[in-house]
């Protein structure tokens, strides 16, 4: 179920524009474990804006879409019980709030888009929606929203919760927290209500903002909206979720899906299934745009890409990397030997996680096994070649798994992103597969073509009329 709405004519051929994100987090340890450690990574410079600004800065010129901002609420503690080798290996810890970064990263900006993550499962909904709507207003009309519902105990235990609600269950306070929000962005002021009249001393029309009432299993609202429509009015939304109940939620409520996997096959099969939904929902197959994540280090030469790799696997962190992974599916590695066969069974936290574990490495795994796909201090495996090999590898992608974009893993920073802006980025344009120039408009127009969610969205129902 292909859309067209990416592919340019440009002079003989036809190419389909890859859409690129930078995927970071406003921390040290971020996906790559152990690479902070790299004498030219610059990670550990995270609490200065001034290193935010300059790497948004490096992003537009090379017209990247976006910044794709991770963000847990936790500590991951699942790892042997505690949180040492998290805090020795500073594995999302410490990790600062990557809401706060957007303004100043935008106001040295023009048109560089921002994906933040915000977990909804621990933030009143009123007060989430005006500080998406402010940041809407701050940046342009450049902000989007990765919806999360979390998936640590421990973030749960810090807000007051004894633990984690059950995996399906986080998604069915998701579709509520979504409907409220919906009315909060979409229903409470009407296009036409600010008014803006100086000689008439009327700002906003009363009669044309809208009370907001809500009395739900999990919520009950009964207000205004305190800010004024912003450029979008909802958020781009993202989600991540790649289990059954993750796809149906993405197919009723996202327009950008960010999806791991190892093979093709496999990512193509998800692709398929969330379009899929989706038309069986009313939306269209193009509604949609999907983000593979990737880790890409590359070279002028293979040679060249092949050394700087063997050089970043030198500063992996193997301890690191299981407390990760420990955390995002559940299971404390730390309590199984090398070759010991890894008990999943139900899992609360990443469920897509320990399916796409199982599918690569069979239905009885080890922590060796494990340990052997962390090559790089995560379970996402490199592409590593030439500049030449990155584009072919990605514009097949794009091709065979249907997939939009990519969201590029940070390894050593900012080199990383320098590196595939440098080399990558020009022969992806001489192929005609990547943007020349920005478009104009919003964060949805440059993705859609248009500023507000179509009339087939979910949330065009809370409008008012």
């Amino acid at each position: 179920m292909k859309s067209d709405r990416h592919y340019t004519y440009q002079g003989t051929g036809m190419a389909r524009e890859i859409r690129i994100n930078a995927f970071d987090m406003n921390c040290i340890g971020h996906i790559q474990q152990g690479l902070w450690t790299h004498p030219r990574d610059q990670s550990t410079q995270y609490k200065n804006i001034h290193y935010w600004t300059a790497l948004a800065k490096k992003l537009e010129a090379g017209l990247f879409d976006g910044v794709f901002f991770a963000d847990v609420l936790g500590a991951y503690d699942v790892y042997g019980g505690n949180v040492d080798a998290t805090l020795k290996g500073a594995v999302q810890l410490p990790v600062n709030d990557p809401s706060l970064l957007i303004p100043a990263m935008a106001a040295a900006t023009t048109h560089l888009a921002f994906g933040v993550t915000c977990n909804l499962t621990y933030e009143p909904p009123f007060s989430f929606a005006r500080r998406m709507s402010t940041l809407d207003h701050l940046t342009g009309g450049r902000i989007g929203w990765n919806i999360v519902t979390g998936y640590l105990d421990s973030a749960a235990r810090a807000t007051g919760l004894s633990g984690q609600m059950a995996h399906d269950d986080r998604y069915d306070l998701a579709e509520e927290y979504m409907s409220l929000v919906y009315k909060l962005w979409e229903g409470c002021w009407e296009d036409d209500a600010v008014v803006n009249d100086r000689e008439k001393r009327i700002y906003a029309d009363p009669a044309k903002v809208h009370r907001i009432v809500h009395d739900g299993r999990q919520y009950k609202v009964d207000a205004l909206h305190l800010a004024e429509p912003s450029p979008q009015r909802t958020p781009v939304l993202y989600q991540a979720g790649s289990s059954t109940r993750g796809r149906l939620f993405a197919a009723t409520h996202a327009e950008c899906v960010f999806v791991n996997g190892q093979s093709m096959s496999g990512v193509r099969a998800i692709v398929d299934d969330i379009r899929g939904q989706a038309v069986k929902l009313g939306r269209q197959a193009s509604d949609i745009s999907v983000f593979l994540g990737a880790t890409v280090i590359t070279g002028r030469t293979e040679a060249e890409a092949r050394e700087k790799f063997e050089d970043y696997k030198s500063h992996v962190d193997v301890e690191a990397a299981l407390v990760h992974a420990s955390a995002s599916m559940g299971i404390d590695f730390a309590k199984y030997d090398m070759d010991e066969p890894i008990q999943t069974g139900n899992t609360q936290a990443i469920v897509s996680n320990v399916e796409a574990m199982t599918r690569s490495a069979g239905p009885t795994w080890t922590k060796r096994r494990l340990i052997e796909q962390m090559v790089l201090g995560s379970r996402q495996a490199p592409l590593v070649g030439s500049a030449e090999q990155v584009a072919d590898t990605l514009m097949a992608w794009t091709e065979n798994a249907d997939v939009d974009g990519f969201n590029l893993s940070r390894t050593v920073t900012p080199e990383c992103f320098e590196d595939f802006i440098d080399l990558v980025v020009p022969i992806l344009q001489e192929r005609g597969a990547y943007k020349t120039s920005y478009r104009d408009g919003v964060y949805r127009e440059k993705l859609f073509g248009h500023a507000r969610l179509p009339q087939s969205h979910a949330a065009a129902q809370y409008r008012p009329g």
